[in-house]
């Protein structure tokens, strides 16, 4: 369900919709901005309208307009399934939220899952879970009795770790994301959680599912989907035994002395020192790190750091 692919349910206010794509693609965004205005006349509460309709004004340079129609977008979706909210955020209307909507997260990976290996790897040259499984064999362990894959997506990380691991679960927000994962039969468990959420971790600890139970979590390319990143941290400690460890990426905030931001690609940067500073409040020595480039976005590089980090032993 994205904004491009919905449809107003009015055939000409499709059509002038459909006319505004064309116009954008093609570098017009007034003219683009000015059919979608006419197409929203039609359908007034066609929230995805407004949402396309925010982002050719935004593009357009036209700020406060932009402002206007995701205002909109809001008013008419709740529950913020474009994430809209990020995007006022970014246009400096709004406070930066803690976490981003869950329903824009959940839908923004759904609608990915089909292109998501396709489009991050081979077009992005997206390196996290090979460089981060380096970076676990050079300074974690050769070998792991269970692992538990934080946002695994559609598996990549899964297949890094596989090799290593006795029993490997994985755990994502999407449900088509998890039946991509369930695909390559690597995983022994996988369920949908929300990592943003204190619920996650009665979802990964429960009458089944012991705490304390992994010597390694891992989380690839997940916490930038992420603001404040307390509860995950709480969450990892909780899943791993004395002497596990923790192995993640970030994209890295480099300027600056905010914990976190949110950037325009949507996704947040951390800075290193709330990692620390994360990593000693929850009981963990760091073993190792490594700055990279871990994709590409709109043709330039996107800096990150890889992290690996030891549970301490219990006194």
């Amino acid at each position: 369900m994205t904004a491009m692919d919905l449809t107003s349910g009015d055939l000409i206010a499709d059509r002038r919709a459909d006319y505004a794509r064309m116009l954008a693609t093609g570098g017009d965004l007034e003219a683009a901005a000015e059919l979608m205005e006419q197409a929203l006349e039609i359908t007034p509460c066609w929230g995805a309208g407004w949402f396309l309709l925010g982002e050719y004004r935004e593009k357009a340079g036209i700020r406060d307009a932009a402002i206007e129609a995701y205002r909109r977008v809001l008013e008419l979706n709740k529950d913020d399934v474009f994430g809209a909210g990020l995007k006022l955020t970014i246009l400096g209307d709004r406070a930066q939220p803690a976490t981003p909507p869950v329903a824009y997260v959940e839908q923004l990976f759904d609608d990915y899952a089909d292109r998501f290996e396709t489009a991050l790897v081979e077009k992005l040259d997206y390196k996290v879970p090979g460089r981060l499984a380096a970076l676990i064999e050079a300074m974690g362990r050769a070998h792991y009795v269970r692992a538990i894959d934080l946002g695994c997506g559609t598996g990549l990380m899964g297949v890094e770790l596989r090799v290593r691991v006795d029993h490997l679960e994985g755990y994502d927000l999407s449900a088509n994301m998890l039946a991509k994962a369930e695909d390559k039969g690597i995983y022994n468990h996988l369920d949908q959680a929300d990592l943003s959420l204190g619920t996650a971790e009665a979802r990964l600890i429960n009458a089944d599912l012991d705490a304390g139970r992994a010597d390694l979590v891992a989380a690839a390319d997940v916490l930038m989907y992420l603001g404040d990143l307390e509860p995950v941290f709480m969450l990892s400690s909780a899943l791993l035994a004395s002497g596990g460890q923790l192995a993640f990426s970030i994209e890295h905030l480099m300027d600056g002395n905010d914990d976190f931001r949110l950037q325009p690609s949507l996704r947040y940067a951390h800075s290193p020192a709330y990692i620390e500073r994360l990593l000693s409040t929850h009981g963990f020595a760091p073993l190792g790190s490594e700055k990279l480039v871990i994709r590409m976005d709109g043709g330039a590089p996107v800096q990150g750091i890889l992290f690996i980090a030891e549970k301490r032993q219990s006194a």
